[in-house]
């Protein structure tokens, strides 16, 4: 025990000495000389593996166009299918004191009690007609003046008569007051030198209005009277009450906002717009999967099989591909039994359909024919795999992205067409909207109304763009070769 005691002091003496020696290990303490743990570098994985979908979803939120396309097709979603729940207007009113009313907010009017008749003032002192001709002599109506309270719903004119006068011309400005050169548009041409009234209720707004009036004998004089006025906004008590049931004469109300105007017959057109994008998105979206599922069918079909399948179902592509469509769009409509004006949807959906699927047909079968020699393919038949399980579960879903890209542009192609058909009468007829058939009723008030025309082709160019560059994205978000450009 002695020895035992005196050997540890020994040792540690010597490694006191020892550090005292060498500065280089005076820092080292004897946990350092316990035998170190073992510890085995392993490789892990720096970066998680993408599939295939994944991949292609995070090249394509690099594309910004593609992205923005893609909210405006969401949007264009939200607004067909939740805006009618939000702008609750019934597309189908008809409010006929506020017809191609241009954008407004909600105003408020006066309630207008039932009017009285219009007794139009016609004098006995003044003959009709004058005995002679004194056209070249004639002077200007005399005072010129309004009966009543204009209103937008009526104006009542007055005045005294010309001497030798056989009729008036009444012309109404918006633009400024009468001048020689310009006196406004005629609204009225009176026969008569003793008839000296006229009441205006032709589209009037709340504005500043100039009236002028001038006699005629086989032609005008060259004098007028001429007034101006402002027009308070008002509504008959019976047009009052189609909106609110207790409204009373007398009392103010406050018409609801059209924040795009109303159309030619005073419908809303965003109402109409809303339920329009549910008949034109509707046709735009079913009839191209339909003709997408047939061109899916017949073309893995065709592919895979080859041979005399092959050859007569591309024969019998090639002979839809050379129909007319637009004939068979009108044979459809009447065997439908669709007449005249009557909306010919499910013809026009039809023939969409079974004249749609060629080209996808073609894309499926080009690209069966480059997979179905493949390793996995060969493998997977080895194992005795049957043809519809070969098709359905390694053909097919390997085609997806070049058949997702071809519907993108499938969609805005459908849309168009529908909007084409409505535009000429061979879609969908009126009162049924579409934005094709609201366009072919716009157009012929473009000059004077031009949002009536403007705001449903902007949807259609909306549409069209949008899934024109959201199919331009897919396409390159999938293509395996864009990677090393990306």
């Amino acid at each position: 025990m002695l020895k035992s005691t005196t050997a540890h002091s020994e040792t540690n003496s010597r490694f006191q000495k020892t550090m005292e020696v060498d500065p280089l290990i005076q820092d080292l303490t004897l946990q350092d000389f316990f035998q170190a743990s073992r510890e085995v570098s392993k490789q892990k994985i720096s970066r998680p593996s993408l599939s295939y979908w994944k991949d292609a979803w995070l090249r394509l939120q690099r594309n910004r166009q593609a992205i923005t396309s893609l909210g405006i097709i969401a949007g264009l979603t939200v607004f067909t299918l939740a805006g009618p729940l939000a702008w609750r207007l019934d597309p189908a009113f008809q409010d006929l004191t506020r017809i191609s009313e241009p954008p407004t907010f909600a105003k408020s009017v006066l309630v207008l009690g039932e009017p009285e008749p219009f007794q139009e003032l016609v004098s006995s002192e003044v003959p009709a007609t004058p005995q002679l001709d004194a056209a070249a002599t004639l002077k200007a109506p005399g005072l010129l003046q309004i009966t009543g309270n204009p209103t937008t719903q009526s104006v009542r004119l007055q005045w005294s008569p010309s001497e030798g006068a056989s009729g008036y011309v009444v012309y109404r400005s918006e633009e400024g007051p009468p001048g020689e050169d310009y006196l406004g548009v005629p609204i009225a041409e009176i026969e008569g030198g003793n008839r000296l009234s006229y009441e205006d209720r032709f589209n009037l707004e709340a504005r500043r209005y100039h009236y002028a009036v001038t006699a005629k004998n086989g032609a005008e004089s060259a004098g007028f009277s001429a007034i101006e006025t402002t027009l308070a906004p008002a509504i008959r008590v019976a047009d009052a009450r189609k909106l609110t049931p207790d409204a009373e004469p007398g009392t103010r109300m406050t018409l609801p906002a059209h924040p795009l105007g109303t159309d030619y017959l005073g419908r809303d057109l965003l109402a109409r717009l809303m339920e329009g994008a549910r008949v034109s998105l509707f046709i735009g979206f079913v009839a191209p999967l339909l003709a997408m599922m047939i061109g899916i069918l017949i073309g893995g079909v065709s592919g895979f099989a080859g041979g005399k399948v092959d050859h007569w179902l591309m024969r019998m592509t090639d002979f839809v591909l050379a129909l007319p469509f637009l004939l068979f769009m009108i044979l459809f409509k009447v065997a439908f039994g669709a007449g005249a004006g009557e909306s010919g949807i499910s013809a026009m959906l039809l023939a969409m359909v079974i004249l749609s699927w060629t080209g996808s047909a073609r894309l499926v079968r080009g690209q069966v024919l480059q997979l179905r020699d493949s390793e996995f393919v060969q493998a997977s038949r080895l194992l005795g795999a049957s043809w519809v399980y070969l098709l359905l579960r390694h053909l097919l879903p390997n085609t997806m992205g070049v058949i997702l890209v071809s519907l993108t542009f499938a969609i805005p192609s459908a849309i168009f067409t529908e909007a084409f058909l409505s535009f000429i009468g061979m879609g969908v007829a009126p009162p049924t909207p579409s934005w094709g058939s609201m366009c072919n009723d716009g157009i012929q008030t473009f000059l004077t109304h031009p949002h009536e025309f403007l705001f449903p082709a902007l949807f259609i160019s909306m549409a069209v763009l949008a899934f024109n560059l959201l199919g331009d994205g897919l396409r390159d978000a999938l293509d395996p070769k864009m990677r090393s450009v990306q």
